[in-house]
């Protein structure tokens, strides 16, 4: 079919319910990937399962597959903290501490780090992201209270009350030494502000928080509506908060794969290694997938691969355009 274009808003209700059920349908043929190991509630995943939900930024949902199924957010969470922290500290300043640019290299990297002179470089890989919370951990005063300004702000995109996974949150404490050598890395260039290890201890709460894809829908369509719910209504960040997060989401969102994701799909996006990816079509509304199997890069693999189809199905890609007849 021929696609149409970015502008406007999402087609009618019944046509997004089919092209979202089609996408859904197609990918399921499609074995590719892992499920990541490295956390042992993660591995216990069915790598089979599979769901999508689309949300308008009018509070209208079409969801498809395995919707009730809870996981940990993971790295999904990072460009809804780096709103808040923008939100919280203005975004220049934030700008300046967390970064903007993409590094090229693994989202865990710590020779990024090391050959980049800011150290950081964007809140969309672990070292920005342990830095943009400790800002948050700063900005509360104290380790519980800089928790309690992440938790309730996710929960605010979320429109309901997130909660911790205590078991990912358990394992991941005992296993994330490489996080902890991060921030303790970036606590001695003064990129990470007060105590690294409560720094990293936040973060990776925030990491284990238990979502669906429904919540991630519509974390994505307050992005995409300039910071308004669309389904409490409640403003959660400033509107122009909502356009730098998406600019770095486009820049880094799928870590070294990002330029063949806006190559192919044209958004702002962001994954996460339990299989979930976030997509933004600003004006229209938000886009989640979640399939475990991820690619080398630590993407879903069939996730690419429905968000790709609709973007052209749906006219979502930001870039395309339809020259105007004289």
């Amino acid at each position: 079919m021929a696609s149409t274009i970015s502008t406007g808003t999402l087609p009618r209700e019944e046509m997004v319910r089919a092209l979202v059920t089609a996408a859904h349908a197609e990918s399921l043929g499609v074995h590719e990937g892992v499920v990541a190991t490295y956390i042992p509630q993660l591995a216990e995943a069915d790598p089979d399962a599979c769901a999508v939900s689309v949300v308008s930024v009018r509070g209208r949902s079409v969801e498809v597959g395995d919707i009730g199924e809870s996981f940990s957010i993971q790295s999904v969470s990072k460009p809804f903290v780096l709103a808040l922290a923008c939100d919280a500290l203005g975004a220049d300043v934030t700008r300046d501490r967390l970064g903007a640019n993409a590094t090229g290299m693994p989202f865990n990297s710590v020779m990024a780090v090391e050959l980049n002179e800011q150290r950081t470089m964007n809140p969309m890989v672990n070292a920005g992201a342990i830095a943009a919370t400790s800002l948050l951990v700063d900005a509360g005063g104290d380790r519980e209270a800089g928790w309690g300004l992440v938790r309730e702000g996710l929960s605010r995109f979320a429109g309901r009350d997130l909660v911790i996974d205590e078991e990912v949150y358990d394992c991941e404490t005992r296993t994330n030494l490489r996080n902890h050598g991060i921030a303790h890395l970036l606590h001695s260039y003064g990129r990470v502000l007060g105590d690294p290890d409560v720094a990293t201890d936040v973060y990776t709460r925030q990491c284990s928080l238990s979502v669906d894809t429904h919540d991630l829908a519509v974390m994505a369509a307050t992005l995409a509506d300039g910071g308004v719910n669309p389904i409490t209504r409640e403003r959660v960040v400033r509107e122009d908060t909502c356009a730098k997060v998406l600019a770095v989401m486009a820049t880094a969102g799928l870590y070294e794969r990002t330029g063949d994701w806006l190559w192919d799909i044209g958004l702002p996006g962001k994954s996460g290694v339990s299989g979930a990816i976030v997509t933004v079509s600003p004006g229209k509304g938000g886009l989640a997938t979640w399939s475990p199997r991820l690619d080398a890069a630590g993407n879903s693999v069939r996730g690419q691969l429905i968000t790709r189809r609709l973007s052209i199905d749906l006219g979502l890609n930001i870039f395309a355009s339809r020259a105007v007849e004289e």
